[in-house]
């Protein structure tokens, strides 16, 4: 795997609470990673020793960026914390040229940078304002901008949607999927599954310091899958519920969904349910991230358990 960022034994011990478990993980290049949990998982421990905010107790990590000109590493990440923070007083123009400049661009880079981000973000009539004058959801844009100004090659956007209106969270959306097309990769840390089955390529559940899932999110999907399939049809089911190998769940006029009550192919269970009804619609419903998310927390807890017995 060609990883941009490797995690190996990541520990972090906060007096009594363990925060983060040892954990390995590597990130691969050019992807929308998904970090997900709920709140107090350890998803921003995690993210607070990558930008090297906090260090770890025991572990490492490791970073392979392809710009190897670039001395700090910690200036080829942009981090969009959850936490935001502007110079309230400062203008919009002023602070982006202010953390472009941080971040190890020269003024004039400062400046031909700010000026493409203003314009792809359609942002110019913001540069004299100063934060205060900005809605809160127009600050978090700009915030993005600090972001991504200088280039980096590994973003991090820690609960970037939060407090954003719809037409915002969209504007957002669209500029993280553009980022991801143009080779950046992405760790997008998140507890709203939804917006990661969106975006997503791969993924790592973490709860409470512990990563219970990771890989390929189409994979994830398919592997947890329950063999259930929506169908739309003209004509009569028998009135058995179980037949020939599979199971009407639930059936209206027309539609149904329909359980396979062993492995089967999709043409042997089309070729099977075309013996009794016309087929015009046939879907297999695979589960959200949400189902497999309680799903191993509740498996995770129940080992837990069994172990301190």
């Amino acid at each position: 795997m060609d990883s941009i960022l490797s995690l190996k034994g990541l520990h972090k011990q906060y007096e009594k609470v363990t925060a983060l478990h040892s954990i390995d993980l590597e990130i691969p290049r050019g992807t929308v990673f998904g970090l997900l949990g709920p709140n107090g998982a350890g998803k921003t421990s995690m993210i607070r020793m990558i930008t090297h905010i906090t260090m770890p107790d025991a572990g490492s990590l490791s970073f392979q960026f392809n710009n190897k000109s670039i001395k700090d590493p910690m200036n080829n990440i942009g981090y969009l914390p959850e936490e935001r923070g502007l110079y309230p007083e400062m203008k919009i123009g002023e602070q982006l040229k202010f953390f472009a400049q941080m971040k190890g661009l020269s003024s004039k880079e400062s400046e031909q940078n700010m000026n493409y981000w203003l314009e792809r973000m359609d942002m110019k009539d913001w540069v004299s304002k100063k934060a205060q004058e900005l809605s809160k959801g127009m600050q978090q844009l700009v915030q993005f901008v600090t972001c991504v100004i200088h280039k980096p090659e590994l973003l991090i956007l820690d609960e970037p949607f939060s407090g954003l209106d719809p037409i915002n969270s969209e504007r957002l959306k669209k500029e993280i999927i553009q980022l991801s097309k143009e080779g950046k990769t992405i760790i997008f840390s998140t507890h709203q599954m939804g917006q990661v089955e969106e975006m997503c390529d791969e993924i790592a559940l973490i709860n409470k310091g512990k990563i219970i899932l990771e890989g390929d999110l189409k994979e994830i999907k398919n592997h947890f899958k329950k063999g259930v399939f929506e169908i739309r049809y003209n004509g009569t089911f028998p009135a058995e519920k179980t037949i020939d190998g599979f199971e009407i769940v639930q059936e209206a006029q027309g539609h149904a969904f329909i359980s396979c009550l062993h492995q089967c192919s999709y043409s042997t269970l089309l070729k099977t349910l075309s013996d009794y009804v016309e087929i015009y619609s046939f879907t297999e419903i695979l589960p959200s991230l949400h189902e497999i998310f309680i799903e191993q927390v509740t498996l995770a807890k129940e080992k837990a358990e069994a172990i301190n017995e």
